[in-house]
């Protein structure tokens, strides 16, 4: 395939800008000054701000009618999510520089075709949480700490929510009250949905940015399973069965339509819109992923992410 090559042929220049196993909120923001310095014709935008007060970036790409959306940062503990994709994001934005083929066109034609934007954070707070624990939690540290003692958690290896303890993929309206009815109904390490859609700044910001551009096609990054969900209660275009059965083509990925779940974004997605939208798992095995899975994770992601703005 073409867009191997493109991986194989980026190497060196991939490794300019360095990883890291704790990879915070403040790692992703140096990480986007960077990018932006390397690649000036990225646009930088805050889409809104966290509990913390911590901002929520979004990058934006090229120039085009086509709109394309990657999310990524959730869930605290499946924050790999977020270099992965900015790794994607580098290696397109190299490939606009050189004008490199993409499979069957060139990135700058898709640079002029397409407008991706990447909010490669969604929830900053709850990966900060992950990697430092409860110092870094402010107003909020009694809150988490009541939440892991109350569940025997030494870290917070396992937390998914905000930093007050809402799941911020329950947040979405979209049959949000069957959720309400069977998720927990105080704030937790996961799976509380709230006391309201939309109660959380994060995902408001999610749901502002979204309403604002109304992407063709959205791909929310989450771990772990190597399945990507794309229907919601039938609302799905029929496209999306096409476009996933390419994906699952290039990354093994296994395409499920729907399960019992409500109230997530891609979910709210497609009922509001009628478009496509994705729930991509990466990887397999528990969350957190191991860092060590990075560089093959990487390739599977990039691999899905190229695709999504070339179809």
């Amino acid at each position: 395939m073409v867009q191997n090559d493109l991986m194989e042929k980026e190497t060196h220049i991939m490794s300019e800008i360095r990883f890291q196993s704790k990879y915070d909120s403040n790692s992703c923001m140096n990480h986007l000054v960077e990018l932006q310095r390397k690649y000036p014709f990225i646009k930088l935008n805050v889409i809104g701000t966290s509990l913390l007060g911590t901002p929520i970036y979004e990058l934006s790409v090229g120039e085009g009618v086509k709109k394309i959306h990657w999310n990524g940062s959730f869930h605290a503990n499946e924050w790999i999510t977020t270099p992965l994709l900015l790794k994607s994001l580098e290696r397109f934005c190299h490939a606009i520089a050189e004008d490199i083929l993409i499979d069957e066109d060139y990135a700058q034609s898709i640079y002029h075709q397409t407008k991706l934007s990447v909010v490669p954070m969604v929830n900053p707070d709850g990966v900060d949480l992950f990697h430092h624990g409860s110092s870094v939690a402010g107003m909020y540290k009694p809150v988490v700490e009541k939440i892991n003692n109350q569940y025997k958690h030494v870290t917070f290896t396992s937390w998914k929510a905000n930093i007050r303890g809402v799941d911020l993929n329950n947040q979405f309206p979209a049959h949000w009250e069957i959720e309400q009815k069977r998720k927990p109904l105080l704030p937790s390490f996961r799976d509380f949905p709230g006391y309201y859609p939309l109660s959380e700044p994060e995902s408001r910001a999610m749901y502002q940015l979204s309403i604002q551009h109304s992407f063709d096609r959205v791909l929310a990054f989450h771990s772990q399973g190597e399945v990507i969900y794309y229907g919601y209660n039938q609302a799905e275009p029929s496209r999306s069965k096409e476009v996933v059965e390419d994906f699952q083509r290039i990354s093994g990925y296994l395409p499920i339509r729907t399960i019992d779940s409500h109230a997530g974004y891609k979910d709210w997605y497609i009922q509001h819109f009628k478009k496509e939208a994705y729930t991509v798992e990466v990887g397999k095995g528990i969350n957190p992923l191991p860092w060590s899975t990075f560089n093959y994770q990487e390739k599977q992601v990039s691999r899905i992410c190229m695709r999504s703005l070339c179809l």
